[in-house]
């Protein structure tokens, strides 16, 4: 009889199971039909990428090769992975909450009676304990740490999409310092070249020792210039080589040639971002963990129902424990409901609520801040591929002006102070345009970060979810 009383009353406590709380709703978020800075404007060279590896649209194999050990080796990604795997492992412990718990406890005493004699007591007992989820406040902490392990997954994909952007950015920039190292080089080729001839024409009473001077300053000041660049380039190969888990004394990256142009995705629509960057995501699965903690809150206000039972044998000898006389058992519900707090449920739930608006607010303001960085670098590829057009023209032109400006100077028609003049402007034209290229290079790679790098929502669906 007993027993069925405790089955009908499990049953009944089963099928009236329900979930307290608010229903989750993704904050609503404006989004518009397309991005201002785009408009008419076409990038120069699109390209499509594939398997999130976006990188690979620049075609360099020493980059992609950099990337990659950035995904195996860079030790900030291993504390996200880890991150990720003690949410993981919280899920499991919230998830433990749905089944019973069970304990084997056996004890053994011997003592003397009030008459001199001796008594043993042995018992060997079982005891199981279960609260079943009436209100639903187990399934909404696990759905709330399930929410958390998503957004800790896209936590590391943010993570990654990061150091892979910062890798390539101090790639390009090393690149860059190569080219103007190059620069340089050449410049003070031919500024020797010109220094012999001054000198020369010094020699033979041509020109005076003052041009000499003006075309020694000129040279020296190139190449102290080009020795520089040399400190720039170190400091970034040694990021590169932190970045990709490597220690800067058993890494280095052998000069090379001409920058690459840049490449760029095509963009999209700017709903379509709400699902790219993961980092939204990882802001909007926070207000969903917000939102299931504010059921749990409410779920306070509920009785707590525990079902409890014990199983074992006592007796006064061993030979004695196992037998079916020796057999006892208890069993039977617990019902507790708390009639007086001081409102601490009441400020609890004010507290998650209060959460909840909090991870709206920030997750609505990751979504702008995302809708800025994609405009800020369409806008900036827009410009500067307006810019290096007219500082093309600018250098053509300064090169121009310098071989006129020797000739004349050859012909003793003009002074040296002419030449450094025109000299230092071609240099400084020649110096303009490759920084253009390298902020097109680094505005391109930080459009792609922008976009998500190819990332997708959908890969952290089944994040924190176990069989």
């Amino acid at each position: 009889m007993k027993r069925q009383l405790i089955l009908s009353l499990v049953s009944a406590m089963a099928l009236a199971a329900c979930t307290i709380g608010p229903i989750y709703q993704r904050p609503a978020m404006e989004t518009p039909a397309n991005f201002k800075e785009q408009g008419n404007w076409k990038p120069a060279h699109p390209a499509e990428i594939s398997n999130g590896e976006w990188w690979t649209i620049y075609n360099d194999p020493i980059l992609t090769g950099l990337e990659k050990q950035v995904i195996v080796s860079n030790q900030n990604l291993k504390a996200e992975e880890a991150a990720y795997r003690q949410a993981v492992a919280a899920v499991q412990l919230a998830q433990a909450s749905f089944f019973p718990t069970v304990a084997l406890d056996g004890s053994g005493q011997r003592g003397k009676t009030n008459l001199g004699g001796v008594q043993n007591s042995l018992s060997l007992t079982a005891d199981a304990s279960w609260a079943p989820d009436i209100w639903g406040r187990i399934r909404q902490q696990v759905e709330a740490q399930q929410a958390n392990a998503q957004a800790t997954a896209a936590d590391l994909a943010a993570a990654t999409l990061s150091a892979q952007g910062t890798l390539a950015v101090d790639y390009f920039e090393l690149r860059a310092a190569d080219q103007l190292q190059r620069l340089y080089h050449d410049t003070v080729t031919a500024d020797e070249k010109s220094l012999k001839i001054t000198q020369n024409q010094y020699t033979v009473g041509v020109v005076s020792k003052a041009d000499v001077a003006q075309a020694e300053t000129l040279v020296d000041t190139i190449r102290s210039q080009e020795i520089n660049v040399g400190i720039q380039r170190s400091q970034l190969e040694h990021a590169i080589a932190v970045l990709a888990g490597r220690t800067p004394e058993d890494f280095s990256i052998a000069a090379a040639g001409n920058i690459p142009d840049p490449p760029v995705v095509p963009t999209g629509v700017p709903s379509t971002l709400l699902e790219r960057r993961p980092d939204i995501a990882a802001a909007e699965r926070l207000v969903a963990e917000a939102n299931a903690n504010i059921g749990v809150a409410m779920t306070a206000y509920y009785p707590d129902i525990t079902l409890s039972g014990s199983i074992g044998y006592a007796a006064e000898s061993l030979g004695n424990l196992l037998k079916a006389s020796s057999l006892v058992w208890a069993v039977g519900p617990q019902v507790a409901e708390t009639l007086f707090d001081g409102g601490a449920r009441a400020a609890q739930l004010a507290e998650a609520r209060a959460v909840f608006d909090q991870q709206a607010a920030l997750y609505r303001q990751t979504v702008l801040t995302a809708f800025q960085g994609v405009e800020d670098n369409l806008a900036a590829l827009r410009i500067l591929e307006q810019q290096e057009k007219v500082q093309l023209k600018a250098v053509t032109e300064a090169e121009e002006a310098t071989k006129l400006i020797t000739n004349q100077y050859l012909a003793g028609t003009i002074a040296y102070t002419s030449v450094v003049t025109a000299s230092t402007q071609q240099l400084g034209d020649e110096q303009s345009e490759l920084t253009i290229r390298e902020n097109n290079l680094v505005a391109s790679v930080q459009l792609i970060e922008a976009l998500g790098g190819g990332w997708s929502a959908d890969s952290i669906k089944d994040a924190g979810k176990t069989n």
